[in-house]
């Protein structure tokens, strides 16, 4: 650690929630690590987070109670927050600023990293080009994930994201001899649903490939902004230094922006849209572009950052933003849920924008590009034809019509609402040919006449195997 000066300084002009406003520092710099000791003897952390000629701003890791401002000492003590690292770090529960929480001794470090990290070069950058089976059908035929994508999942409130993210965790797995782990961050999540996920890794046995950085409800603030980055360092250092095939799971990226929200607002920055700092874009990216791969390294980091939708809006800030920045979303649907359909997923806005590059013969099927297409085209016109029934009632639609409502159930019900079983891609694709068989050929415009004598025929024998 590269250790600053021990001056001590007893120039705090202001507190401000968990801000603490110093002047009269020498040479500050963004991003310094500070103790801060009361007038009783004890001791606070904080980070330098805004560097002014005049005016130092301190973001304190415990609560600011007690603190006079005269008889306060602040000391710089080292330049920037690190995660001590080593390959026992997995099977690990660490609390949000990477402290031991699973009752185990502290880790005997390999090397220090900084957490600040950065997004990976463009021209080191590798294409994602490697399907992952999470074994839900909505999400492997339709909106694949490709090994180094960040795809985020947009939820509700109320809806299983968490058992959706256990599942998936639990099924999705590299073959062969690669090497897989996990890094949870959970940023301002109930107790509860922090144990709920710590058991459910272990009752899978995804434990002792698992790291675990946790921020409860109850934790200070200031450490949401922290968690994500520690997971992010530990995931590079298991994915570029160990070679390991890691999936980040972030949960949950409101709670985070909630957090820059009241940070900003104690700083009296000037607000954004919707009171959020005009930065969260930035902010956001410097997180999200952590995921991906390099050349000439066999590792890859692959993101599922979760969102809880505010008032179930896709055009909220935080959402709008993380699609922009992210490849895709994976949107659960309150309608869907409300049926008794698991996963809830709407396929219809979602989207994984390198599916392309996972899928096609080799990988998953050389038909799965084709296939998607028409479910989509067929799905959403039975979408359609819901509303035109809605308005001049069933007996005014042709019979065409009414197989496309049948399809718009059967769908929603066989491919979509598959329960908690794991399904194959090739379970998932003739699934997805199962219920297309119902039309006549003349409608399955989307798939070439060569798929649909080659896959309509072995739908037959495939069917009565399943049988």
């Amino acid at each position: 650690m590269e250790k600053l000066s021990t001056f001590e300084y007893r120039t705090i002009k202001k507190v401000c929630g968990p801000l603490v406003f110093v002047g009269g520092i020498k040479d500050p710099v963004y991003g310094s690590l500070v103790e801060i000791e009361l007038y009783d003897g004890t001791r606070r952390t904080g980070q330098i987070i805004d560097a002014g000629e005049d005016i130092v701003v301190i973001q304190v890791f415990e609560e600011n109670i007690g603190m006079d401002l005269e008889r306060t000492k602040v000391r710089l003590i080292e330049k920037e927050l690190r995660l001590e690292v080593s390959p026992q770090i997995l099977g690990r529960i660490f609390d949000g600023r990477a402290k031991p929480k699973d009752g185990l001794p502290e880790l005997i470090p390999e090397k220090s990293i900084p957490i600040s990290g950065s997004a990976i070069n463009p021209y080191s950058r590798d294409v994602p080009v490697d399907f992952i089976e999470t074994g839900f059908s909505a999400i492997d035929g339709l909106n694949t994930l490709v090994r180094g994508q960040k795809l985020p999942i947009f939820s509700l409130a109320g809806l299983p994201a968490n058992k959706i993210i256990s599942q998936l965790v639990k099924q999705a797995e590299v073959k062969g001899e690669e090497r897989f782990a996990v890094v949870f961050a959970g940023m301002g999540i109930p107790f509860r649903e922090a144990s709920f996920f710590l058991e459910s890794f272990q009752t899978s046995g995804k434990m002792e490939n698992t790291v675990v950085f946790l921020n409860l409800a109850a934790d200070p603030v200031i450490e949401r902004l922290l968690t994500p980055r520690y997971a992010l360092t530990c995931a590079e250092y298991l994915a570029f230094d160990l070679d390991f095939h890691v999936l980040v799971v972030l949960h949950d990226m409101t709670n985070y922006c909630e957090a820059l929200r009241q940070i900003s607002s104690s700083k009296e920055e000037i607000p954004g849209r919707r009171g959020y700092p005009g930065y969260m874009y930035t902010d956001l990216a410097s997180l999200y572009e952590r995921a991906g791969r390099i050349k000439k390294k066999p590792g890859s980091i692959t993101q599922i950052p979760i969102l809880t939708m505010p008032q179930d809006d896709i055009t909220h800030p935080i959402v709008d933003l993380t699609g922009y920045i992210t490849e895709g979303q994976i949107v659960l649907s309150r309608s869907l849920y409300q049926k008794g359909i698991y996963p809830p997923i709407d396929v219809l806005p979602s989207l994984s924008r390198l599916m392309n590059q996972g899928i096609g013969e080799g990988k998953t099927r050389e038909d799965h590009r084709q296939l998607a297409n028409q479910l989509y085209a067929t799905y959403s016109h039975g979408i359609d034809l819901r509303k035109l029934r809605d308005i001049v009632g069933v007996e005014a639609l042709s019979e065409m019509d009414k197989k496309y409502l049948k399809f718009c159930d059967e769908f929603e019900k066989e491919f979509i609402g598959q329960g908690e079983s794991r399904r194959s891609i090739e379970e998932t694709l003739m699934t997805g040919w199962r219920l297309l068989a119902e039309f006549p050929t003349s409608e399955l415009r989307r798939i070439s006449r060569k798929f649909l004598e080659t896959y309509l025929e072995k739908l037959k024998d495939w069917w009565k195997w399943r049988e």
